[in-house]
């Protein structure tokens, strides 16, 4: 303490400003998108491999996974293809795997809050990567910043290694006899199975591998998979029944059990 009369100068600890948690904050948003993005764009080498074993030229794979940019959709066509499907089938069943994305966009958009300019570019980037982790942040800053790192690292290791996989996929020549055309159905396993977190989606899963093999000898290549997608609505309409809906003449299991439906909080719903 001065004496009394003297001017205080404050020490450098005095005078180093606070530690803003923006900062932390933003550096632990940076390291998980990261760690998504490099874990999932490396797999574009098995996409590579996949389409260039299906009969596709490096210029062909690589403008699919540079304007479709949907790991599921494109490993979906490349497969139908390989198969020996109609290409307007195998087409059709990316399609309607890739709806999904455009669910995605209607969150997101309210989310990120884009200016008009760039949203058209944001949506390409719009996938179950940046999603989930634009959706794991608690504010808006974190949602751009996640979605951001995460769709622009996807996007670069993505294409790179799959130019590499097709180039490698080339010089190897016949992808089946190194038994490489099971490296697509692997890692779109690999992916899928991590999300499978409630018994609604193991058992929407496990109806859509039903369906898609048991379908698979008796209807044309690409078919099943569109059969498949049918899985959905049948587990969560039966799930509705069980817990009794609107109309259905049963009151909400919640409702039956507590004598009135518990009230969700924008926080729960979220």
């Amino acid at each position: 303490m001065p004496p009394h009369g003297t001017p205080h100068r404050p020490g450098p600890a005095e005078t180093a400003p606070p530690v803003s948690g923006t900062a932390a904050s933003d550096t632990a948003v940076v390291r998980d998108a990261l760690g998504v993005g490099v874990a999932v764009g490396l797999s574009g080498f098995a996409f590579g491999v996949t389409s260039a074993g299906a009969g596709l030229s490096v210029l062909q794979t690589c403008a699919l996974s540079l304007l479709v940019f949907t790991g599921a959709s494109q490993f979906a066509l490349v497969g139908a293809l390989a198969a020996g499907g109609n290409p307007l089938t195998a087409a059709a069943g990316a399609f309607f795997l890739g709806v999904r994305n455009a669910f995605y966009g209607l969150r997101l958009s309210q989310l990120l809050a884009l200016p008009r300019s760039v949203t058209p570019l944001a949506a390409h980037w719009v996938i179950d990567e940046t999603t989930a982790v634009a959706l794991a942040q608690r504010s808006r800053r974190g949602v751009r910043l996640g979605f951001t790192v995460t769709g622009l690292t996807l996007y670069v290791l993505w294409n790179l290694t799959t130019l590499l996989g097709a180039l490698g996929a080339e010089a190897l020549g016949d992808t089946g006899a190194w038994g490489l055309d099971a490296a697509g159905p692997a890692v779109f396993l690999a992916l899928l199975a991590p999300m499978l977190r409630t018994a609604t989606e193991r058992a929407v899963a496990a109806l859509a591998v039903l369906l898609g093999l048991g379908l698979l000898p008796v209807l044309p290549a690409g078919v099943p998979v569109l059969v498949a997608g049918l899985a959905a609505p049948a587990v969560l309409w039966l799930k509705g029944r069980a817990l009794g809906t609107p109309g259905s003449g049963r009151p909400p299991a919640s409702a039956r059990a507590d004598g009135a439906a518990h009230p969700t909080t924008p926080e729960e719903d979220r």
